[in-house]
C-alpha cells in the first residue's frame, strides 16, 4: 500500500468501488460537498432514463449502437454490463477534466476498477468495505427496494468483491460517512483552498 497518491503531474484520478450497499454514494456526495473542485464523472449507459433523470447529469443516455462504437473506438476507461444494459466511463471527459488540472472521482464496480487500473497506472484506487457482513445486510435490507432473492444476490457478489480488497491502493471502512469522506479526501489527495 503506497503512503502517496501517484498522480505522474496530473491532477488525481480517483476510483471508488466496494460492494453494493457499502453507502459509496453518500460518502462520494460527502467528498463532493467537502471539495467542491473535484468533478464526479458521469457514466454513459444504453438504459433507458427514470422519471427525473436529466442527460449529462445521472448518465450519458446512449442508443446500443453508440455505446458499441464507444467501446469499439477505445472510448470508454471501464465498462460493465448488469441487469441486460451497459455502463461505462467516457475516456475524453476524464481526460479533458485532467488536462485542465481538475481532479477527478470515479464511483464504479471492483470490475470497472480493475479496467481503469491497467488504463491509467497512476490512477488511486480505494475500496469501500462495510463494519460487518451485518451492517451491509442492514443496509441492503433497509432499502426496502428489493426482495429477499435480489438480497441474496447481492450479498453474494459483494463477498466477491470484498476479496478484492487488496487490489486496491486504499481500504477505507465506512462505519462513519464524515470520518469515511474525511480519510479518502486525504489519502487521495483531494485536499485544496476550497476543501473543508
Amino acid at each position: 500500500m503506497s503512503s502517496e497518491p501517484t498522480t505522474g503531474g496530473h491532477p488525481p484520478l480517483v476510483v471508488v468501488s466496494g460492494p453494493s450497499g457499502v453507502g459509496k454514494s453518500t460518502v462520494v456526495a460527502e467528498v463532493l460537498r467537502r471539495c467542491p473542485h473535484v468533478w464526479l464523472s458521469v457514466s454513459a449507459t444504453t438504459r433507458a432514463p427514470r422519471a427525473g433523470e436529466t442527460e449529462g447529469v445521472e448518465y450519458f443516455f446512449t442508443t446500443p449502437e453508440e455505446f458499441a462504437a464507444l467501446v469499439d473506438g477505445d472510448g470508454l476507461l471501464e465498462w460493465a454490463e448488469f441487469a441486460g444494459n451497459r455502463y461505462g466511463t467516457p475516456r475524453s471527459a476524464v481526460e479533458k477534466r485532467r488536462a485542465a488540472g481538475q481532479p477527478v472521482l470515479l464511483e464504479i464496480e471492483v470490475q470497472g476498477a480493475r479496467q481503469v487500473r491497467k488504463a491509467v497506472p497512476d490512477a488511486t484506487l480505494i475500496f469501500l468495505a462495510p463494519p460487518s457482513e451485518a451492517v451491509l445486510r442492514a443496509r441492503l435490507a433497509g432499502r426496502g427496494t428489493e426482495d429477499p432473492e435480489a438480497i441474496r444476490a447481492r450479498l453474494a457478489a459483494a463477498e466477491e468483491e470484498l476479496a478484492a480488497a487488496g487490489e486496491f491502493d486504499y481500504v477505507l471502512v465506512n462505519a462513519d460517512v464524515g470520518e469515511c469522506a474525511a480519510a479518502l479526501v486525504e489519502c487521495a489527495g483531494l485536499g485544496g483552498p476550497s476543501s473543508g
